[in-house]
């Protein structure tokens, strides 16, 4: 007999459209430059909301990949499984373009488009976004040796989703991967000691790999030694002879997170490759993959951010507690507040810094100069604040929120890794510090960015020039690269919001990061702001 009727618990949210319901995406959108690609953007939106699509992701998500090393009569054959959701997850995205969007449409505003609608996909599922983002970030890495990019981009490119085992030229279209850190070095690459000697009309490469994400991709880039130091190459998962390459899946990691993606840990038995760019010159080779993938870093932290906002505040709508719904008590309004701030903030400074690698491709040196520094700086702070995010928004659903069939301990489980991966925090940190030591017009770039709001908030103005003043000498800063790093990032913030952003959320943001006591915590806004209006820009609508 049942013994209750279930009252006061809000609907599932779900049949929605994501880019419409996200006014901060929307403007940042058509103010960067990629208002030519809103229609497809809120198609894409509409697509992700449905319940089927957000069912994929909880599927993909609850059946991690398995690997099968051998074969039933013992052939070596390495090829790791997914769940049908995965594969639809796939589909949608490289149907769309999210691998590929800039190379295919080199247009202005191509990297905002793409940045955008990644963005959307990422909030149904972001481990499936691993090969899309390798993949999108590998093509400007393989131009540099033209007759590798000319037979690879093709497929690269290619908007077919095409999942079966055998070889790339049989095939629709291809991923790429990306295999760099070893168990002895980690993010210091040039202790590899995975090593490359020619042979076979190419490279054969022995050795192992710590991290390698998506290892049923078509080819992978790839770091080893060879006579002249660290070099880059392109290994295949197959052999020019249509037979296996000897790339061998030795295990699966089993993390925290990111549960749909298949990381492992592989070992190179003389396996043929193909050289990329300068031989010992493997690390400035595939730092523009590194780059673009820190990029994909922002976004998808962002988008975590975006998921977790969408879903507290769409649970204060509907949640009562002590006489009145969550939404309308103060001190929850704080909260929320200050949650969409932060997820503002984080989309308004990943949108830019696409907008700086639009720029970048039809060769402005100031910003190209821009998002060497931005790109780091940004990509550290974004992913730092994510975790912290998360688990306020976690917070907002009670102990409901805490409980795996609820949306948000996917995002809370998700949420450390873009600040790992890509380089740790110490690691972008110093790689701040490393490209303002090669020369002061990185930094000037860096600032000409940040004084385009000069005199449109005092408190920006002054957090900027203290900001300026502490970087005089870099080369002074190591132990104080996180702080600084923070603050130029939280100076870039401001000075995007209170030039294009809403008013309400600029004085929020610059009230309460650009202060001498900024407070970590959410919820701690100072009275008197408009919560409810930057409560509702945010809170997703049918």
């Amino acid at each position: 007999m049942p013994t209750h009727e279930v009252l006061n618990q809000p609907p599932p949210l779900r049949d929605y459209n994501l880019f419409t319901s996200d006014r901060a995406l929307g403007e940042a959108m058509r103010r960067e430059g990629a208002g030519w690609a809103v229609a497809r953007a809120s198609a894409l939106g509409a697509t992700c909301g449905r319940a089927e699509v957000i069912e994929w992701g909880v599927q993909a998500n609850a059946s991690p990949p398995v690997l099968r090393t051998h074969d039933r009569f013992g052939h070596r054959i390495d090829v790791v499984e997914y769940h049908p959701a995965y594969h639809e997850l796939m589909r949608l995205s490289v149907g769309h373009g999210m691998h590929a969007l800039p190379w295919r449409e080199p247009r202005p505003g191509a990297h905002v488009a793409r940045a955008a609608m990644f963005y959307l996909t990422s909030q149904v599922e972001a481990a499936h976004g691993c090969p899309i983002s390798m993949t999108y970030s590998a093509v400007p890495a393989l131009r540099v040796e033209p007759k590798v990019a000319a037979e690879w981009e093709p497929r690269l490119t290619s908007t077919h989703y095409d999942p079966r085992f055998q070889p790339a030229d049989g095939k629709q279209g291809a991923l790429c991967g990306m295999a760099m850190t070893e168990k002895q070095g980690g993010s210091d690459v040039r202790a590899n000691t995975t090593r490359a000697e020619k042979g076979d009309g190419g490279w054969l490469i022995t050795g192992h790999k710590w991290f390698c994400s998506a290892p049923m991709c078509d080819a992978f880039l790839v770091l080893a030694q060879t006579a002249k130091g660290l070099t880059c190459f392109l290994l295949p998962r197959w052999l020019p002879d249509g037979t296996l390459n000897r790339f061998h899946v030795q295990r699966l990691k089993d993390k925290i997170g990111n549960r749909a993606n298949a990381s492992s840990e592989v070992e190179f038995d003389r396996a043929w490759a193909r050289r990329v760019g300068p031989e010992g010159r493997g690390v400035p080779t595939i730092i523009e993959m590194v780059n673009h993938t820190r990029l994909d870093c922002t976004i998808g932290a962002a988008s975590g951010m975006r998921q977790a906002v969408a879903q507290a505040t769409h649970h204060a709508q509907h949640r009562s507690a002590f006489g009145k719904r969550l939404i309308e008590q103060p001190l929850m309004q704080n909260v929320l507040a200050d949650l969409c701030v932060e997820s503002e903030a984080a989309t308004a400074a990943m949108m830019r810094l696409a907008r700086a690698y639009d720029a970048r491709a039809s060769a402005d040196d100031g910003e190209g100069l821009f998002a060497r520094l931005a790109t780091a700086v940004v990509k550290y702070w974004v992913c730092k604040r994510w975790p912290a995010h998360a688990a306020e928004a976690l917070e907002c659903l009670g102990g409901g929120g805490y409980v795996e069939e609820g949306p948000l301990a996917r995002v809370f489980r998700e949420s450390p890794l873009n600040g790992i991966w890509e380089g740790s925090g110490n690691v972008i940190c110093l790689d701040v510090l490393r490209a303002m030591t090669a020369g002061p017009e990185v930094v000037e770039a860096f600032f000409t960015e940040l004084d385009r709001a000069h005199g449109a908030d005092p408190r920006l103005d002054q957090f900027v020039l203290a900001l300026r003043d502490d970087l005089r000498d870099p080369e002074a800063l190591e132990a104080r690269a996180r702080d600084l790093v923070e603050r130029m990032a939280l100076a870039l913030q401001g000075s995007l919001l209170v030039r294009d952003g809403d008013p309400a959320v600029a004085e929020a943001f610059c009230a309460s990061r650009l202060g001498h006591q900024h407070r970590l915590a959410f919820g701690t806004l100072p009275p008197g702001f408009h919560f409810t209006r930057i409560i509702e820009r945010a809170r997703p609508t049918a």
